[in-house]
């Protein structure tokens, strides 16, 4: 900063100096990675952090990462063990699968598929399934990368079995399915269900994998929404290898989830990429004890995701009426939420928001992300939404003194 002043040929104040010096150094502390508020409505927000970790998998990482731990240690023989093994028994618990598997993240999941059992082979996919999603993360392009060769089939709206029969060779490594990631086709359509491209594969001799994206494990029906193709019932139709993340509907950590047949996950584990892309002690450390709580039959009240599908309406306009109380200009409406994170891109789940009214929404935005911590909402017909589903309740005072000190620069 005094660099600069000097090199300018100007002679500037010392209050000038100070104040320049104090904004660069709020520009510094914005880049650090920070806590903030989401009041989008957005439950699974890929900007924002996806999933929030319960109360247990936080536990379970300031106790690891404190100190040392049996990560890659057999206590029992006193010898080197496997990262692996207590993820994966807990994994298999809750999924059904034979055997399991945890990367750093869902691409490198499908990233370590491909190149075990397709480089220099062909994968058949779906027209309709090659997929583009956050981060420019292309279906076409990871085939590319993994030495694999793509065979599309079907048109966008439309495919059938024998689609899929047609373009069978004996370079054929995969049947490939993807989750539709953020869109949805109407309409003119036909798919392929998991089990047909189970039968064609048996027929054939071809390992069918498919990745399930946000991969949910509890039905989602019961929270008003439509149901959500789960892990289980993807293993339940046969398919041999299934993918998905642990930061979406899961609720956990940052991870990539492979699960399915016992000897197909032996090949995984035998591939030297896996070092590259393999978790580490915090990661392995919040998922387990995420995974804890599916076994104990408490994910639902204990994970943040869950807990805000379940809010009631009446509960949320409860905690709307003290924003209302507080804010002169503030109103409570009815809005929709979504749960985001690539899953279900059109459900609605209904929630209650309160409205900011103000001359400028997009700098009354701007500066309740100021705030320490940042609010961050949506701007819908001129108004500020704070979305109260995705608002924890013991975020509630702070959000009402950020907008209370927006409002304090008119």
């Amino acid at each position: 900063m005094l660099d600069r002043a000097r090199a300018s040929g100007e002679q500037p104040t010392y209050d000038a100096i100070l104040t320049a010096a104090t904004q660069r150094l709020d520009e510094l502390q914005s880049d650090a990675l920070t806590r903030v508020i989401n009041a989008t409505g957005i439950i699974v927000h890929t900007n924002l952090g996806r999933a929030p970790l319960a109360e247990e998998a936080l536990s379970a990482v300031a106790e690891i990462a404190s100190g040392y731990s049996n990560l890659e240690f057999d206590i029992e023989r006193g010898e080197r063990g496997s990262r692996y093994v207590r993820v994966s028994g807990l994994l298999n618990d809750a999924t059904g699968a034979e055997d399991s598997l945890a990367v750093n993240n869902c691409a490198a999941a499908v990233l370590l598929l491909l190149d075990t059992f397709a480089k220099g082979r062909e994968v058949i996919v779906a027209r309709s399934q090659l997929i583009e999603i956050g981060g420019g993360f292309r279906i076409p392009e990871v085939l590319e990368r993994s030495g694999a060769t793509l065979v599309e089939v079907g048109t966008t709206n439309r495919v059938y079995i024998e689609d899929f029969e047609r373009a069978l060779s004996p370079r054929t490594a995969l049947l490939l399915r993807t989750h539709p990631s953020n869109y949805h086709i109407e309409g003119f359509t036909h798919d392929v269900s998991g089990r047909e491209l189970v039968e064609l594969g048996r027929s054939a001799g071809v390992v069918v994998v498919e990745d399930l994206g946000s991969g949910a494990l509890l039905d989602l029906s019961e929270y008003g929404v439509e149901r959500e193709r789960t892990v289980q019932d993807a293993l339940a139709d046969g398919i041999g290898l299934v993918t998905f993340s642990g930061d979406k509907l899961l609720g956990g950590p940052q991870a990539g989830i492979i699960v399915g047949r016992a000897n197909l996950i032996a090949r995984l584990r035998n591939n030297p990429l896996l070092r590259a892309i393999r978790v580490d002690k915090m990661t392995l450390a919040a998922l387990t004890a995420t995974l804890q709580l599916y076994r104990e039959g408490s994910a639902r009240e204990a994970i943040p995701i869950y807990r805000m599908l379940a809010a009631s309406l009446g509960e949320l306009r409860r905690r709307a009426e003290a924003y209302v109380t507080a804010i002169p200009t503030a109103i409570a409406i009815d809005s929709d939420a979504f749960i985001g994170g690539g899953a279900l891109p059109q459900a609605r789940v209904p929630s209650i928001a309160v409205a900011i009214a103000s001359e400028n929404p997009d700098r009354c935005a701007e500066r309740l992300r100021q705030w320490e911590p940042p609010v961050v909402g949506r701007i819908e017909n001129d108004r500020v939404l704070l979305d109260l589903r995705t608002i924890a309740p013991s975020e509630d005072s702070d959000v009402i003194s950020a907008v209370a000190w927006v409002q304090s620069f008119r």
